[in-house]
């Protein structure tokens, strides 16, 4: 009954004399023995991979200077993600990835036009890696003077982060134009630090550098950057095949699953096991499985609420699946409808086919020099009069996708080989209680348009092969 305490208070003061370093417990002759070895200190190319070789970035970066000189220079600065986490795994903001494939934080991008040259402004240390109180599990991360970083993305010049607010505070006194991509086109905004919530990164550095720097004159490089990222490179749509088979796989996986008395929850867990069994690390959106009186709802309304995104399937009822999954950094969103009980109503398959003939009439209409704004017109000409208000918005019903499933876009530029864009006509009939829905992702070519997607039918008949 003695023995515990006994063996406790023993391992008490071994433990003691181990800290202490006190001779005869856990020492020798020369000195006290360490607990344990340290951990050696973590380099960045022991982690990361390169994402494309540093040829690319470097003619990512050339381009975006060549449409800064053109439209009158200046100094684009292109922040990172700040890096803290509230338990997701860290994901870089897209411009600073697209330009220097670097995974870093709290650092900055400055591409200045009139100097022709690229400036990258980083931390000496990974504030991540750093831990005093426990150095074995946080043993550093040199950042600046890893010169392995700087043969990654390849940067004409590397520099403290420290060291950037007194590089603006000279450039803008030289009265040098401070560009940002603010996310849309128009002028700079001047956004305003809410009372409830807060900004995002954009808008955070926005409101940092016109506090800073009120005299300076602000330019948008949104239509710069959109005009580059909208065009894929080889590399690129290789990614994005990846991730569409992924998607397509993830859908077909859950399909087989779909049939009454099954949760949506359960078909969301097979999709994403299956794309992460494909390669996936990461989900771009929580994936959207809806079904029945949920079907009805854009996917915002739905996420309202913590609970409202786990019915139960019912027979009768179409289950819609509006989802995605990243490879590498690119994504994919793809959209398919199904019948519950795997056979559609006469009802449910007429609506469905108005989504399909819209999807497929945009697909036809796709080649070089088309602009999205024209796929518009082609779309609601497919689209019956009677239907068009049950359709979700006077759009080309899609969007750009790549490192995001909403990349920058312009509606108004002419269609090149190389743009990825998604078609999702979107219907919801409230009045007759039917939702339904298709999204492909398609690859616009030398002639035309490759659906990225088509191995996974969007045919009513085959839509019910998949469902058991």
């Amino acid at each position: 009954m003695n023995a515990a305490p006994a063996y406790r208070t023993c391992g008490l003061l071994v433990a003691s004399c181990l800290l202490a370093g006190l001779p005869g417990v856990g020492s020798v002759a020369g000195g006290p023995e360490p607990l344990s070895a340290q951990t050696p200190e973590q380099r960045y190319s022991d982690w990361v991979r390169p994402g494309f070789r540093p040829q690319e970035y470097e003619f990512r970066r050339n381009r975006i200077l060549d449409g800064l000189r053109a439209t009158g220079g200046g100094l684009l600065l292109v922040p990172s993600s700040d890096g803290i986490t509230h338990g997701e795994t860290f994901r870089q903001l897209e411009d600073f990835w697209y330009l220097t494939g670097l995974e870093v934080p709290q650092s900055m991008l400055v591409l200045d036009a009139r100097r022709d040259i690229s400036i990258l402004f980083m931390p000496q240390s990974d504030p991540r890696f750093e831990n005093p109180g426990r150095p074995n599990d946080f043993p550093g991360r040199p950042l600046l003077d890893d010169y392995q970083i700087r043969g990654i993305g390849g940067a004409d010049d590397y520099r403290d982060v420290a060291e950037l607010g007194g590089f603006l505070r000279e450039r803008v006194g030289r009265g040098e134009i401070l560009r940002v991509n603010a996310g849309v086109a128009g002028e700079v905004p001047n956004p305003v630090v809410p009372l409830v919530g807060s900004l995002d990164p954009t808008a955070s550095l926005i409101r940092r550098l016109r506090d800073d720097h009120p005299e300076a004159e602000f330019v948008n490089a949104f239509e710069i950057v959109a005009r580059l990222r909208m065009v894929k490179s080889p590399a690129e749509i290789m990614r994005m095949r990846r991730a569409a088979d992924a998607t397509m796989a993830g859908i077909r996986a859950a399909a087989a699953l779909v049939r009454p008395g099954v949760d949506e929850r359960t078909l969301q867990g097979e999709f994403e096991r299956t794309c992460r069994e494909a390669g996936a690390q990461s989900i771009p959106f929580t994936p959207i499985i809806k079904s029945g009186p949920n079907s009805l709802w854009p996917w915002r309304v739905l996420a309202a609420h913590y609970n409202r995104r786990n019915r139960t399937l019912q027979d009768g009822d179409l289950v819609i699946f509006d989802v995605g999954c990243e490879i590498n950094g690119y994504v994919s969103d793809v959209g398919r409808t199904f019948p519950v009980n795997g056979a559609f109503t006469e009802v449910q398959r007429e609506k469905l086919l108005v989504s399909t003939r819209a999807a497929e009439a945009v697909i036809a209409a796709v080649r070089p020099g088309v602009t999205l704004r024209e796929l518009t017109q082609v779309a609601y000409d497919a689209i019956p009069d009677e239907e068009e208000p049950y359709m979700q918005t006077p759009s080309f019903f899609g969007h750009h996708i790549g490192l995001s499933t909403g990349d920058p876009a312009l509606l108004d530029e002419p269609l090149a080989p190389g743009m990825v864009f998604t078609i999702e006509p979107w219907y919801y009939n409230h009045d007759l209680g039917v939702s339904v829905f298709v999204e492909e992702v398609l690859l616009v070519t030398d002639d035309g348009a490759e659906v990225l997607t088509d191995a996974l039918p969007r045919d009513p008949d085959a839509l019910e092969e998949l469902v058991p």
